[in-house]
């Protein structure tokens, strides 16, 4: 039987207006140690974002901000200053606590074999 990793993650929340406290969830991001992985994934429901939002939300810019989180997973030059972090830094930076548009849950945790599967299942779960 494979060894099985603790791994963490959060909910990536897109929240239209932060007075209000009404989100919709858009993404998960994942965070394994063991398996060095640190990534995300992300999908819009255009229709369901602008049904809570209403027609002025800024799809463009959501996603601007969803692509940041990408880039900083990914690291690299491309993530910025950020990017260039060690995995865990960059992980406990992207969920901390903030009040703009694009906010992440809290952290919860697991045990996984497979990092990217999980991802995927999460996604699917919690998103999709």
């Amino acid at each position: 039987m494979p060894d099985k990793h603790l791994f963490e993650y959060a909910v990536l929340r897109v929240v239209p207006r932060v007075e209000r406290e009404e989100f919709l969830n858009v993404g998960v991001i994942l965070y394994c140690a063991a398996q060095g992985f640190l990534q995300t994934r992300f999908t819009l429901p255009e229709a369901r974002l602008r049904a809570l939002a209403g027609p002025e939300l800024d799809l463009a810019d959501i996603t601007a901000r969803l692509r940041a989180f990408e880039q900083i997973c990914r690291g690299r030059k491309e993530g910025g200053t950020i990017g260039q972090f060690p995995l865990a830094s960059r992980f406990r930076w992207l969920t901390a606590t903030r009040s703009t548009i694009v906010q992440t849950s809290p952290v919860h945790p697991g045990r996984c074999t497979d990092a990217a599967e999980t991802l995927t299942r999460l996604h699917a779960q919690l998103v999709l």
